[in-house]
């Protein structure tokens, strides 16, 4: 299900491709975040035309609003959001532990009120993977306990111990659901016989907070269990940049070369080139959507808070030479009059663009490790990046 195409000779980057249900994935691969069945400010059409291959919806949101009773009504969340592309389904572990209101963490899940009502909820290992197996994603990860940063050595210790036994109980879940002869069988019960590219992959994640012991034997202990591919998560909860690397840099060699790895919830543009450096093929984040809600556009050169005087009167495009629709076809004055006087295709144009741009840094990055010309786009991307936090120290 996941092969590797081409490796960078001077560093850990490769190129591969992974089959999934709904289509094919080239990587390395930016994953637009859909929390909530939806990519802020884009429709599936326009996910489609800045080249998205994959988008990620998340399991506690979705459990919460608008329930997995509306979303299998509909068919499962491919059809209930009309994207037939893959769809990765994050556990919602990560929401439970920063959103819910109030929580209790067992050995047997999570006690919380969520964060819309209060409403008194329960979520285990087993009802993580049911409630993605409803919502049909091409991959699920499996629940885990994010810890928080900075934590102790016992904290994390333990909290790793336990996400690692959560992993058990997700994965025999997912085999519960797959069934003998592989039938998947959904939260309804009903059983459709699928071809082994066609099921439901599962993710493990290493945890293991700041400590190299710790996500060393988080790394090997969920390759012990065979898991469909590895997440690296706990990392951008705080930390300086070069911990959040270092934390790649310990559990990485520890995966299985024929598995795909995803970074969960980074980064910035040159913050990516440097995890692809360090072996990952996966990506997700908030920031090319969140920021151009508030007026910041990506370029290579850095970001452009276009909210400023000094893009008044400017007839550019907001990066030249780019493709995107909102490059094409309107300029920096433009669509800063449009953020300055609060209208939505203001924020529309710069979200196309922001997604246009990281999705296009990973098909340069894949391009350069199949050419072995990796290294020179990473150094020079990297160099050019203006507004970028300190560099960590490459390797």
């Amino acid at each position: 299900m996941f092969e590797l195409t081409a490796t960078d000779k001077n560093t850990r980057a490769r190129r591969g491709r992974l089959k999934t249900a709904h289509g094919m994935i080239d990587t390395p691969a930016f994953m637009p975040v859909g929390t909530q069945g939806s990519v802020k400010a884009m429709s599936p059409r326009e996910l489609r035309e800045v080249n998205a291959q994959i988008i990620l919806g998340n399991t506690y949101h979705l459990f919460v609003r608008p329930g997995l009773d509306v979303i299998k009504h509909f068919g499962g969340l491919h059809q209930f959001m009309n994207w037939d592309g893959p769809i990765l389904t994050d556990s919602g572990g990560y929401q439970v532990f920063s959103l819910a209101k109030l929580r209790k963490i067992t050995e047997e899940g999570v006690a919380f009120q969520n964060h819309l009502d209060g409403t008194p909820t329960f979520m285990s290992p087993e009802i993580a993977m049911e409630i993605q197996a409803g919502l049909g994603s091409d991959i699920a990860m499996v629940l885990d306990e994010c810890p928080p940063w900075p934590c102790d050595y016992d904290y994390a210790a333990k909290s790793l111990e336990m996400t690692l036994r959560w992993a058990e109980r997700c994965k025999a879940e997912a085999n519960r659901h797959a069934g003998e002869g592989n039938v998947q069988r959904s939260t309804s019960n009903v059983q459709r016989p699928t071809p082994e590219s066609s099921r439901q992959m599962v993710f493990g994640i290493v945890q293991g907070s700041a400590f190299e012991d710790l996500r060393r034997s988080g790394a090997q202990a969920l390759a012990a269990m065979d898991f469909d591919g590895y997440a690296i998560g706990g990392v951008s909860v705080g930390e300086p940049e070069a911990e959040m690397m270092q934390a790649v840099e310990w559990s990485e060699p520890h995966l299985p070369e024929n598995k795909p790895r995803y970074a969960m919830g980074l980064g910035t543009p040159p913050q990516l080139l440097e995890l692809i450096a360090r072996g990952m093929d996966m990506f997700d984040c908030v920031l090319p959507t969140r920021l151009a809600r508030n007026g910041t556009a990506f370029t290579a050169g850095g970001t452009l808070n276009l909210k400023n005087a000094e893009f008044a009167m400017q007839k550019e495009p907001i990066e030249e030479g780019c493709i995107c629709p909102a490059c094409r076809d309107f300029t920096r004055g433009y669509i800063r009059h449009l953020i300055k006087a609060e209208e939505i295709l203001g924020l529309r144009l710069i979200t196309i663009h922001n997604l246009h741009f990281y999705l296009d840094l990973m098909e340069r990055a894949r391009r350069a490790i199949a050419e072995g010309t990796f290294a020179d786009l990473r150094a020079q991307f990297v160099a050019g990046y203006k507004t970028r936090g300190a560099s960590p120290e490459l390797p």
